[in-house]
């Protein structure tokens, strides 16, 4: 019952609405016994989670590992660097890098040396660093002065007898399709040949001393400009005789080991590449108006 405005106190424990309070014995007390919880993680655990990392055991290396070492990923790593060092090496850039390794005053000196066919010591002084750079931009170089300098002369002889002229694109296409394939394949056919009669020669070193041969060839094809046949047969024929002089005399010292036939291989070597000048000049320096 209100008074005063507070509360009054309820005097009867009967009193409608009121909560007796609760008797009896005092409830018994829990004890919980000291539990023997383990330490996470353990000490000894392999694999899991701990403070410092620690990869499992069973865990594969592959990736992280450098040299193949053990568990499975030794076996991947192993296998890719022989697979590296077979067959799949040929189509990696830094398989042909050390081709390429030359620079201006190299190249230079080994075209040098290929204007003097006589002295033979082209293959001695490459032996040990043979290169792709000089063979690939003389051959290139050879292929458009040789298609140019045709065309041009062809123009010539049109515009004197007051002939209609047309450019003939074939010229650079059998141009590319002729020295290309001469320094690549001749020399491939070489190897085989040499290797079956027991004097193998470097692939490499064969298609750099067919390369730089034919450098001559380039200022053979400036003096075709002359409008005089006979001169333009001297120009090939002493181009073609000092560019088969120089793969030939080069070439000889390492086939005369091979037995009684050495002089054949090394006449067919001579013959083939005369046989090159006079292609050179049927085909880009013969003039028919």
């Amino acid at each position: 019952m209100m008074s005063g405005g507070g509360y009054s106190a309820l005097d009867d424990p009967k009193a409608s609405g009121s909560v007796p309070a609760a008797t009896g014995p005092d409830p018994p007390t829990i004890k919980f016994a000291d539990s023997n919880l383990q330490t996470f993680p353990p000490s000894e655990a392999k694999g899991k989670i701990s403070g410092a990392y620690r990869p499992p055991t069973d865990a594969d290396d592959t990736f992280s590992s450098k040299s193949g070492g053990g568990g499975r990923g030794s076996g991947g790593a192993g296998s890719d660097d022989a697979a590296q060092g077979g067959w799949f090496r040929m189509f990696s850039v830094a398989a042909y890098k050390p081709y390429f390794d030359v620079d201006s005053s190299d190249v230079v000196e080994r075209i040098w040396e290929s204007v003097f066919p006589f002295r033979g010591t082209f293959t001695e002084k490459t032996s040990d660093n043979p290169d792709l750079y000089g063979p690939f931009w003389t051959c290139t170089t050879l292929i458009f002065v040789a298609a140019s300098i045709a065309t041009f002369v062809t123009y010539l002889s049109h515009k004197w007898h007051k002939k209609e002229w047309s450019y003939d694109i074939n010229l650079v296409t059998w141009s590319a399709g002729l020295f290309y394939g001469y320094v690549t394949f001749v020399p491939l056919g070489l190897y085989v040949i040499l290797k079956y009669f027991s004097a193998p020669a470097g692939l490499v070193q064969l298609w750099c001393l067919y390369g730089y041969s034919l450098f001559i060839f380039i200022p053979a094809s400036l003096l075709s400009i002359v409008p005089i046949e006979i001169f333009r047969w001297v120009i090939a024929g002493v181009a073609g005789f000092m560019s088969a002089t120089f793969v030939a005399m080069n070439l000889r010292a390492h086939i005369v080991n091979s037995g009684e036939r050495w002089f054949l291989i090394v006449a067919g070597i001579f013959l083939l590449q005369l046989g090159l000048a006079v292609l050179l000049k049927l085909y880009f320096f013969t003039i028919t108006v």
